[in-house]
């Protein structure tokens, strides 16, 4: 039997490593390895050295400045590099800059009235496995505690979790007036970030960068409370059990075959990429009667050995793939480091992700609220569209930024219109019956109940949903870049320049503007396929999206976008990088 007090457990085909005692090993590395950094990373197929600190020197710290704690937000969370030695990327988050938010939150939490039952106000404080998340939570501990906060460690975490500790139902947690997470999504074990949450949700952009712009008063005094050293004194209250058992009992009731094993029979692969995910394994499906044998990467591992987290990434699902077919699993489930994405695979091995994972969740959706709309990103398929419409829904094509998909879907069910589903195609997605929370593993839920009422019913798979769903035959998407400070404006004249040649009928066969564009320009030809130019959301480049349903066909729309830009002649976009399709 497995050690039940292990909020985390172990890869099957590995040694047991229990949580602390790979906290053990970190620190005992660092104490051992001392001052010396990796030079390689995993990212594009390098791999780190074995010789790696999370530890940095004074010297390799930069100064935390009021420009560099606002230059830290990354729209709803903050992000940035937390570890020397990559060549190129110096450290950019640091444990003093991390202390100046961990102020700013609370006052935050304070001067918006969410600790008006707690004067105290208690923060709770998640992270993932990265080998600089116990340094960047003692540092957020402290700022919490300067500013006369309660901080709970939470311990290894995911993102979800960290929310659900904040839910004002007392059987549901521990009813934080905040919590956070110290993650950086699927990015490369040297960065790190904070997510932050309260009983209403994840914050916004405008929230986040109310905290940047406030933490740089506390500049002079994290400066001083940090050079003290020691670690912060905080209580450890770890919530993933708690959080285990709200998705079991969705589980059984979703099911609601009459006992507590209901999935006794099934099996089920979970590639956890060494991030947080380990748990869904070992603490929620196993319980409940589940095979995970040949489930991989359970353990949680900073470094990120084996693949990159990521449900998008080619070879995580590749991966995760082989591991289905060869262990003859009826599902796979493929998890994100901090677990607010996922995707899924078949028993035949088809990978469920991007629209496919729409498809399928739209389907659960309808099924259970017919004439509901779903909210998307825009750069989903055309035959998504047809397939939600199929299933008698309505398919909203909002913007990318799964903030902006989900709180256009809260935005839709407060004026009284259904919206019982906002994804984006990366994988979050959010639920309205599960607090508008983009949460990966209540997604898998959602799929796993629905396998086994069709594997009880005597039908087949989890892939028969998508038999009607039409993908295109081919597809591509490139970034042109932009070499102006002002690129939000030089993307806007672009994309109204191409609107225009659109409507004037420049591109064949008869490309016309979509009847809906809430984001760029996307162009569609009938039966043809579409492509969608659209500026991105915080970075100095315009991304060009191709789909189509006729072979030879991306090629063809893209040498006529070539021969646009050519004749333009925009003087800070290059778009060479069209030419390459």
């Amino acid at each position: 039997m497995r050690a039940a007090a292990f909020a985390f457990c172990p890869q099957k085909t590995t040694e047991t490593t229990p949580f602390r005692v790979f906290e053990q090993r970190r620190r005992h590395h660092q104490q051992r390895i001392g001052r010396h950094f990796i030079t390689e990373f995993y990212r594009r197929k390098r791999r780190p050295s074995s010789s790696f600190s999370a530890l940095s020197s004074s010297s390799e710290m930069p100064k935390t400045t009021p420009e560099s704690l606002k230059r830290l937000q990354n729209g709803s969370d903050v992000r940035g590099v937390a570890l020397a030695g990559v060549e190129n990327e110096p450290i950019t988050i640091t444990p003093e800059s991390v202390f100046c938010l961990g102020c700013a939150f609370v006052d935050w939490l304070r001067e918006t009235e969410k600790c008006t039952n707690n004067p105290m106000c208690t923060v709770g404080i998640g992270r993932d496995p990265r080998l600089s998340g116990p340094s960047l939570k003692d540092a957020f501990a402290r700022g919490v505690q300067f500013k006369g906060g309660v901080a709970i460690d939470c311990e290894l975490s995911t993102t979800p979790a960290c929310f659900f500790a904040t839910v004002s139902n007392r059987e549901l947690g521990p009813a934080y007036e905040g919590c956070v997470m110290l993650t950086a999504s699927h990015l490369p074990f040297n960065r790190n970030g904070i997510k932050f949450f309260t009983k209403d949700g994840g914050l916004d952009k405008k929230d986040v960068g109310f905290m940047c712009e406030r933490a740089a008063e506390y500049i002079a005094e994290a400066e001083k409370e940090m050079a003290k050293g020691g670690e912060a004194k905080i209580e450890s209250r770890p919530y993933i059990d708690k959080y285990s058992s709200i998705l079991r009992d969705k589980i059984i009731k979703g099911i609601n075959d009459g006992t507590n094993e209901p999935l006794k029979g099934f099996k089920i692969v979970v590639d956890a990429g060494n991030g947080s995910g380990g748990f869904f394994a070992t603490k929620v499906l196993e319980p409940l009667g589940a095979d995970c044998t040949g489930s991989q990467f359970l353990d949680p591992d900073g470094m990120f050995p084996n693949h990159a987290p990521n449900p998008e990434e080619k070879e995580a699902m590749e991966s995760a793939t082989k591991a289905v077919l060869a262990s003859k699993a009826d599902l796979g489930i493929v998890f994100d480091t901090d677990v607010d994405r996922s995707a899924v695979i078949d028993s035949f091995g088809k990978e469920i992700n991007r629209n496919k994972l729409i498809a399928v969740l739209s389907h659960i959706a309808l099924q259970k609220e017919p004439g509901s709309t779903i909210v998307t990103d825009s750069v989903t398929s055309s035959g998504l569209k047809t397939f939600i419409e199929s299933k008698g829904g309505i398919h909203l094509r909002y913007m990318r930024g799964y903030k902006n998909v989900i709180n256009k879907g809260i935005e839709l069910n407060s004026k009284g219109i259904n919206a019982p589903l906002m994804i984006e195609t990366s994988g979050h997605g959010a639920m309205k019956e599960n607090y508008n929370l983009d949460d990966g593993a209540y997604l898998a839920v959602k799929i796993i109940i629905e396998a086994v009422k069709r594997k009880n019913a005597g039908g087949g798979g989890i892939g028969e949903i998508l038999e009607s769903l039409k993908e295109p035959l081919e597809s591509s998407e490139v970034r042109l870049k932009i070499a102006n400070p002002e690129f939000k404006k030089v993307g806007s004249d672009v994309i109204e320049q191409f609107k225009q040649a659109i409507e004037s009928g420049y591109f064949e066969p008869n490309f016309v503007c979509a009847k809906e564009n809430f984001e760029g320009i996307r162009a569609e030809s009938e039966a043809k396929g579409w492509f969608l130019l659209r500026s991105s959301l915080h970075d100095p480049v315009m991304v060009l999206n191709i789909e189509s349903d006729e072979e030879g066909g991306v090629k063809k729309y893209a040498e006529q976008i070539v021969k646009w830009f050519e004749e333009k002649k925009f003087a800070d976009v290059d778009a060479s990088a069209i030419a390459t399709i």
